[in-house]
C-alpha cells in the first residue's frame, strides 16, 4: 500500500503545483497590468482622430461642400463613434494581487479529498492488494504455494466481490490438488462474471474428472450449455474427446480434439491435444481413414492434401478451414471443420454434427461445393495470400458407401 500512496502523491503533486503557481506571479502580473494601464493613449489617439474629422468637416461646411443639416448629422455621428471608442475603455481598479488566495487551498483539498474518494469508489485498491501479496510470497524466503494460498484466503472476507480473487484462487487450488475448493472458487467466479462459456467449460472439466471421467447428468447439462453457446470451445471438445476415447469410439475423440485443437490458444495444451490425437490414429490402426464415424446420417468424407508446390508457404500452425456450401452458394456454411497445416494430409467428415447453424446443414441437400483454406491469420474470412482449393457438386449420402472426395490445396487467393 505504501508504493499506492506514493503512486497517488505523485499524481496529486503536479496539479497541486499547478494550483500554487498562478499565487507566485500574481504579482508580477498585475504589476504589468498597471503599467500598461497607466501608459495606454488609446483613448488620446481616440479624441485625436475625433478632433482631425471634425475639422475636416467644418472645413466642407465652410467651402460650402455641405450644409447645415448635414454638417450636424455627421458631427452627431462623430460624437457617437468617439463614445462608443471611449466607454470601453473605462477599467474598474484593479484588486490586490493577495486577493482570493484562500480559495487555493480550498481547491486544493478538494482536489486531494476528490481523488481519492474517487479512486475508492472506482479504483483497483484491492488488485493492488493481491498483487503485492504476490510480491510478498515471491521475494519471503519460505515463500510457496500453501503461503500464497493462505494469505489470498485471508482476503476472502475482506474482497468477496473481487473477481480476481478468485480467479487467482482457482487455478492455484487446482495445481495444489485441492478439487472442492476449486470448484468452490470457481463457482463464485461465475457467480460475479456471468455464465460465460470458458468459465463453465472449466466448471464442467472439473466436475468430469471428479467423476472418474464419466459423462454425469450435471457435466452434460453444463456441456450442452457451452455448446450452445459455443460450438467450438476447445476444453468441452476436449472434455468429448476423452469420454469418446475412454469408450473406445477413436475417430469420434480424433474429430472432437482436431476442433479443439484448431481453436486452443495455449501451445502446451495445443501439443497434448495432438499427442492424444496419435495415441487414437495409433488405437484406431488406420490414420487415412481416421474420420470414419459410426453416425448414420448423411454427410461426405473428405481427403485434404496440399500441393507439394506451395509447401514452403505454409506454417504448421496455420489454420485448415473445411467447409461444404450450398451449391447456390446462398446459405451459411452447411459444415465446417477445422485442423491444422501439420496434420496435412488429413481425411475428415463433413455431416450435421459440424453445422454452424440448426437451420444450415448438409443433411438438407442433395450436392455441396467443397471448400478448403489455409489461413496463416487464422481468421474465418478469406485474405489475400490464402492457399485454398476446391470440389464442385459433391454428392451428399450415407458415409459409409463411399470413399473420401479429394480436394486438393493448389491456388493462392488474391
Amino acid at each position: 500500500m505504501t508504493l499506492l500512496w506514493i503512486a497517488l502523491a505523485c499524481v496529486l503533486l503536479p496539479a497541486m503545483w499547478l494550483l500554487v503557481l498562478p499565487l507566485r506571479t500574481a504579482r508580477r502580473w498585475r504589476d504589468e497590468q498597471l503599467t500598461f494601464e497607466q501608459h495606454d493613449a488609446a483613448a488620446e489617439q481616440n479624441v485625436a482622430i475625433f478632433r482631425r474629422r471634425l475639422a475636416a468637416l467644418e472645413n466642407a461646411r465652410a467651402d460650402g461642400k455641405v450644409n447645415a443639416e448635414q454638417f450636424a448629422e455627421e458631427r452627431l455621428e462623430l460624437e457617437r463613434s468617439l463614445l462608443d471608442d471611449t466607454a470601453a475603455l473605462h477599467r474598474r481598479p484593479l484588486k490586490s494581487y493577495a486577493s482570493g488566495r484562500w480559495v487555493v487551498p480550498l481547491v486544493m483539498l478538494a482536489l486531494a479529498g476528490g481523488s481519492l474518494v474517487w479512486y475508492q469508489q472506482q479504483g483497483a485498491e484491492d488488485d493492488i492488494i493481491l498483487w503485492a501479496i504476490g510480491q510478498e510470497v515471491r521475494e519471503h524466503p519460505q515463500g510457496s504455494l500453501d503461503m500464497y494460498v493462505e494469505r489470498l484466503e485471508a482476503q476472502m472476507s475482506h474482497q468477496p466481490a473481487n473477481p480476481n480473487l478468485w480467479s487467482t484462487l482457482f487455478p492455484l487450488y487446482r495445481e495444489a490438488g485441492q478439487t472442492d475448493n476449486a470448484v468452490t472458487a470457481l463457482e463464485r467466479l461465475i457467480e460475479l462474471e456471468g455464465r460465460q462459456p470458458s468459465l463453465l467449460a472449466q466448471l464442467a472439466q472439473l466436475r468430469f474428472f471428479m467423476a472418474e471421467r464419466e459423462l454425469t447428468d450435471e457435466v452434460q447439462a453444463l456441456v450442452d450449455e457451452v455448446r450452445d453457446a459455443d460450438p467450438r470451445q476447445p476444453t468441452v471438445l476436449g472434455i468429448l474427446g476423452i469420454h469418446a476415447f475412454d469408450q473406445g469410439d477413436y475417430p469420434t475423440a480424433i474429430d472432437r480434439w482436431r476442433r479443439a485443437v484448431a481453436n486452443v490458444e495455449d501451445p502446451d495444451i495445443a501439443a497434448s491435444l495432438r499427442e492424444g490425437i496419435k495415441t487414437a490414429q495409433a488405437r484406431l490402426g488406420d490414420s487415412d481413414d481416421n474420420q470414419t464415424s459410426e453416425a448414420t446420417g448423411p454427410g461426405v468424407r473428405v481427403s485434404v492434401s496440399l500441393d507439394p508446390e506451395l509447401a514452403r508457404q505454409v506454417d504448421g500452425d496455420d489454420k485448415v478451414f473445411i467447409l461444404a456450401r450450398d451449391i447456390e452458394g446462398e446459405q451459411p456454411p452447411l459444415a465446417v471443420v477445422q485442423g491444422l497445416a501439420s496434420e496435412l494430409p488429413m481425411t475428415v467428415v463433413l455431416d450435421d454434427r459440424a453445422a454452424m447453424t440448426a437451420d444450415a446443414q448438409i443433411s438438407q441437400v442433395s450436392e455441396v461445393r467443397l471448400m478448403v483454406r489455409i489461413s496463416s491469420s487464422g481468421q474465418a474470412t478469406p485474405q489475400a495470400g490464402d492457399l485454398w482449393g476446391d470440389v464442385d457438386r459433391v454428392e451428399v449420402g450415407p458415409l459409409n458407401a463411399r470413399e473420401a472426395t479429394k480436394v486438393t490445396i493448389d491456388r493462392v487467393f488474391e
